[in-house]
């Protein structure tokens, strides 16, 4: 008996499956390609994210999942296009912080509403950022370099890729945190700017952990302290930001699963059921912490949760370091 015979025998028995859709729309569903739209070029850590969970739902499920890498506008182009597609389960976004939280507060005339035009699936990671030294500078750890900003406010720079990013945020929240002014310098990506650090033009620069790893492990840059409020597996001699005198210390880079916000409610716990239990499969955990990405999991109600708390804690910020829209 085919899926849709089996559905139907099971709705005409009752009014309550009859005039339910959704209850069909979940034991039909997949039954076509599925995609995935990531808000970066191929290769990152969220494109990343997107094609090891896509490759174990194509396999669960017999259907394939297509990554569509839709870079730009700091996540907004992805954004916009997940928010109009059809709410049917078969568009989704790897959505970052940027993406969801950090571009209701900094992007003009954002065309879509992390709350209003999405429906969460699940948190599916997320990735501390390190803020880096280079081998030359005079400050070996963070209390070092506390002392030295406030004997010198505003003469240490920072560099990160780009105003608005991650890292700019994790060195803004630093600088309130901390009480000390630190001069950001943007650059157009996180390579460039860790290239300056290791070569000794800019002295800093918060960046990714999986970004930064091949470096630290080189000996080309020095590891200050982590953003997280745990150590990370990836750099257990590190400490955080908060074992190294900023208390209440915290800053993630973060990743999750979302659709547009009319799908329905059986799709989408069909889809957080198969998503967090992949994240619990040993290879594919072993896989994200290699690349310094903690697996999180957890129900769509929680990552909503979340999200909202994102939005409202990085507004502060940057209403406070009176950052602008470009």
């Amino acid at each position: 008996m085919t899926k849709v015979f089996r559905c139907a025998a099971l709705i005409v028995p009752t009014l309550t499956f009859a005039l339910s859709p959704a209850f069909c729309a979940a034991q039909t569903y997949p039954s076509k390609p599925i995609r995935i739209i990531v808000p970066s070029t191929p290769g990152g850590s969220v494109d990343m994210l997107a094609r090891t969970i896509g490759a174990r739902l194509g396999e669960r499920w017999g259907q394939q999942v297509v990554v569509d890498n839709r870079s730009g506008a700091g996540g907004v182009i992805a954004g916009e296009l997940t928010a109009r597609a059809a709410p049917d389960g078969y568009t989704l976004i790897m959505a970052t912080i940027s993406s969801m939280a950090t571009n209701v507060s900094l992007a003009r005339n954002l065309p879509y509403d992390p709350i209003r035009d999405f429906a969460p699936i699940t948190h599916v990671a997320s990735q501390q950022i390190v803020l880096l030294a280079g081998t030359n500078f005079a400050a070996k750890t963070l209390q070092d370099l506390i002392t030295m900003a406030k004997a010198k406010p505003g003469q240490i720079t920072f560099g990160t890729a780009g105003n608005g990013t991650g890292g700019h945020l994790a060195g803004e929240l630093l600088k309130l945190m901390a009480g000390i002014d630190l001069t950001h310098i943007p650059y157009k990506g996180s390579s460039p700017a860790l290239i300056d650090v290791i070569s000794g033009q800019v002295p800093l620069t918060p960046i990714s952990i999986n970004t930064a790893l091949p470096s630290i492990k080189t000996g080309r840059v020095r590891a200050l302290a982590v953003s997280g409020a745990h150590r990370s597996q990836t750099l257990p001699d590190t400490p955080t930001m908060n074992e190294a005198g900023v208390k209440g210390y915290e800053s993630y880079t973060w990743y999750g699963l979302l659709a547009p916000k009319a799908t329905a409610r059986a799709v989408i716990t069909k889809l957080n059921a198969e998503t967090v239990a992949i994240l619990k499969i040993p290879e594919v955990r072993e896989r994200l912490l290699a690349d310094g990405a903690e697996p999180v999991g957890n129900t769509p109600e929680q990552f909503g949760t979340f999200i909202q708390s994102e939005i409202d804690k990085w507004g502060r910020v940057i209403k406070a370091a009176g950052l602008k829209a470009e």
